[in-house]
């Protein structure tokens, strides 16, 4: 009886030492705590990690009060080519109206998509407290291609409680760029994607900045597609990142149409946060059904969003103590007209930009010092999805 017990003991640690092990020692930057938390989720235990977030949340909750140390940071603009500054003033921080015949408002599967026209730079974020700090909501050039701004960077508080941290907001000009969806060896894994798990060498020269993408697919309430195949069927009502083989994006409700033929793929996650630009009132559900298996909506956590304006450009929000509320709220401040959240936590939000000394070299640089997922993550083999953005 003993010898069996100390049998069915000795293959549970074999089997350990060579899940985890092999967890740990897989290629990547993930750091360690990020590994041992996914291998954990991986394996059925997703309700200790889940249990353990929530205990470290309340133990170690975002400050309250307080001042932004040092201000609002300047940026260094990255060019990308020797051309002056250009652009014109937007007359309104909204960007425009809504689109009525989006497909959010339809209820239908994603029609086919206008490649952008160059846009008007866009006007300063309304700043969310007051008093507004200096420079507060203004727009600073990131990148510029053929002498106009493609990358605009902006940062402002995110609510009057939280007056101490900074959220950044990124607008990107989709008329000169385009997103490609990268695949994760592990999210959502499996094989015969176009797109390999890093920005390639021979991709560099071109690329200008990338993001993460989503929830884990068992987190995510929705399903992930590219080349034609579904790693997790695309679900109706799932807030939609779609990218189309012209390069540009959009932001939908998804229905329950197949997708198109103009489109190459599909990352979706939770649900709308804000749509027909009206923050969604399911910003403070706190239902599993919403949010997913992990952190409520109502967490002030770091978390990332990315929106489209009516104009056809995108803004990607990133920063620490955003709830889902105040994420919608700085995504519609900055003229979003639809938008979704994409990851949270500080392992997996970063916004990386990059510079080209020379060909085939791209040097990464964060949107803000404070984001912590390692710089070079993209440049060598990702455990997630992640998206590129790229010269046309």
């Amino acid at each position: 009886m003993w010898l069996g017990a100390a049998g069915l003991l000795a293959v549970a640690l074999l089997w350990l030492a060579w899940s985890l092990g092999g967890a740990l020692l897989e290629p990547g930057t993930d750091p360690l705590d990020a590994r041992v938390a996914e291998w954990a989720r991986s394996n059925g235990l997703g309700f200790v990690v889940g249990g353990l977030e929530q205990i470290q949340y309340q133990v170690d909750p975002p400050k309250v009060g307080g001042t932004v140390a040092g201000g609002i940071p300047s940026v260094a603009p990255l060019l990308s080519d020797t051309g002056s500054a250009g652009g014109s003033t937007s007359p309104t921080a909204s960007g425009g109206a809504p689109d009525p015949a989006s497909p959010a408002a339809t209820g239908a599967g994603p029609t086919p998509s206008p490649t952008p026209v160059v846009v008007a730079s866009p006007a300063p974020i309304t700043p969310i407290v007051s008093p507004p700090l200096p420079r507060e909501g203004t727009w600073q050039t990131l990148d510029r291609l053929n002498g106009q701004p493609v990358l605009r960077a902006a940062f402002l508080r995110p609510d009057a409680q939280h007056t101490s941290y900074l959220a950044g907001v990124v607008w990107i000009d989709q008329s000169q760029v385009k997103l490609v969806l990268h695949p994760g060896y592990q999210l959502p894994g499996g094989s015969g994607w176009s797109q390999a798990t890093q920005v390639l060498t021979a991709q560099r020269s071109s690329l200008l900045a990338t993001f993460n993408s989503g929830f884990r697919l068992d987190d995510a309430n929705g399903g992930w597609w590219a080349d034609g195949q579904a790693a997790v069927p695309l679900k109706p009502g799932a807030a939609s990142l779609v990218f189309y083989k012209d390069g540009h994006v959009d932001i939908v409700q998804w229905g329950s149409a197949a997708p198109g033929p103009d489109v190459a793929a599909v990352r979706q996650n939770l649900v709308l946060l804000v749509d027909n630009g009206v923050v969604s009132p399911l910003v403070n559900s706190t239902t599993t059904t919403t949010w997913g298996k992990t952190l409520t909506g109502a967490f002030f956590v770091w978390r990332t969003a990315i929106g489209i304006r009516a104009d056809g450009s995108l803004v990607f929000v990133i920063g620490p103590a955003l709830s889902a509320g105040s994420l919608a709220r700085i995504a519609q401040a900055a003229g979003a007209v639809r938008a979704m959240e994409l990851d949270i936590n500080p392992a997996w939000t970063n916004f990386i930009t990059y510079t080209h000394p020379s060909k085939g070299v791209a040097v990464p640089h964060m949107l803000t010092p404070d984001e912590q997922p390692n710089p070079y993550r993209y440049l060598q083999p990702s455990s997630r999805d992640f998206i590129a953005v790229m010269t046309r």
